[in-house]
């Protein structure tokens, strides 16, 4: 059961990670799927050559990633024909995801018919939101008829990170109140009590929450019917504006914190407003989920910001110290997974690598194992 393989099939891209218990064997990406010049024309298509070239030999399972698994898929699960009809049928909540998980599955099966496929879902761990978190205050039968409710996201990685900052301070899961920031060019927040997932940022859609690398994160929805009315622009527009065009990029041009950061640190306006807006939501969600939570044991940062910007870590959290919320500044300053609160702090402030495709092959060797 050691031997598995997880293919993250992205709109643009297919990720690769081939693992011997927890161990990388193989690993990488296949780029520019389906544009002019670069590389291949399908997904279909850079799923076999990368089938081709690993040796398989032993392989129990392939474990994808499916970003959308809206009301029905609570869990990893084995893929049947039926699975793939559900997952076909919430397209309409992910379109530029969701297909592409889809071809990589079909592609992946083909292939390897006689190998187990199992679908992991970025929403399924977010499945335990209490009623009161994940419904929205508009007409009911509006919301049902259109599947509109808060789903959430990152979940493979908030159910990792969760689980290792119990490791990490020798507490059971089971008994520690987290909240995980999840800090990377998307960005969400999740309370997580006992190993569930209480309340997220993320909604019905990654759009929702944090401040993110072109995402604009929590807006006045009259925003939308605003630029609509007086700017003309039409609903696809307004569509790449707020995921494509906003966020850190929006306001500084750049959607690279490490970018940003440098201009702040020479004085731009324009980044040092960018880093203080980005800042200060995080700062509102940690102390919101604080409140729900009633406890925290622990605040852990992760993803690409959240492990590497010390500068955000200390900025995020200041002013919390009433809560037993802060950060040292020599342990922040340091690297790997570790703890970067004062000594004797109410409140654990962890920084954990995440790693969302061995969370892939963990789950779906579960799931083979099962069967």
């Amino acid at each position: 059961m050691s031997r598995v393989l997880v293919l993250n099939s992205g709109s643009s891209s297919v990720k690769y990670r081939l693992y011997d218990g927890e161990s990388v064997t193989d690993r990488g990406t296949v780029e520019r799927i389906g544009e002019p010049g670069g590389g291949p024309p399908d997904h279909a298509t850079a799923v076999r050559e990368i089938l081709a070239r690993l040796d398989l030999t032993g392989l129990v399972a392939v474990g994808h990633r499916v970003v959308h698994g809206g009301r029905r898929f609570s869990a990893p699960v084995l893929v049947d024909d039926a699975v793939l009809a559900g997952i076909e049928e919430l397209v309409p909540l992910a379109p530029l995801h969701n297909p592409a998980n889809l071809a990589g599955i079909v592609e992946a099966r083909r292939v390897l018919p006689d190998v187990p496929q199992v679908a992991v879902f970025d929403t399924a761990f977010h499945h335990t939101l209490p009623e009161a978190a994940a419904t929205y205050a508009i007409d009911r039968e509006v919301a049902q008829r259109y599947d509109i409710r808060r789903y959430g996201f990152h979940g493979t990685s908030h159910g990792y990170v969760s689980r290792r900052t119990a490791d990490l301070l020798g507490r059971p899961y089971a008994e520690l109140n987290t909240i995980t920031l999840h800090l990377g060019n998307g960005a969400s927040a999740c309370a997580v009590a006992g190993g569930r997932s209480v309340a997220t940022s993320m909604g019905m859609s990654p759009l929702e929450g944090l401040v993110m690398g072109t995402r604009s994160g929590d807006l006045d929805p009259t925003v939308v019917f605003h630029l609509r009315r007086e700017g003309g622009l039409g609903v696809d527009e307004i569509d790449d504006l707020l995921n494509h065009r906003s966020g850190l990029l929006g306001l500084t041009g750049a959607n690279d914190m490490r970018e940003v950061l440098a201009r702040r640190e020479a004085g731009d306006p324009a980044a040092t407003l960018a880093f203080d807006v980005y800042c200060r939501r995080i700062t509102g969600y940690v102390g919101a989920y604080y409140a729900l939570l009633g406890r925290v044991d622990a605040v852990t940062f992760t993803a690409g910001v959240g492990e590497h910007a010390a500068e955000v870590r200390a900025a995020a959290l200041t002013g919390l110290d009433r809560l037993g919320i802060a950060v040292d500044p020599a342990r922040n300053a340091g690297h790997g997974d570790r703890v970067i609160s004062p000594a004797g702090a109410e409140v654990a402030v962890c920084v954990i690598g995440t790693d969302e495709e061995l969370e892939i092959a963990l789950q779906t060797r579960a799931v083979v194992a099962a069967a």
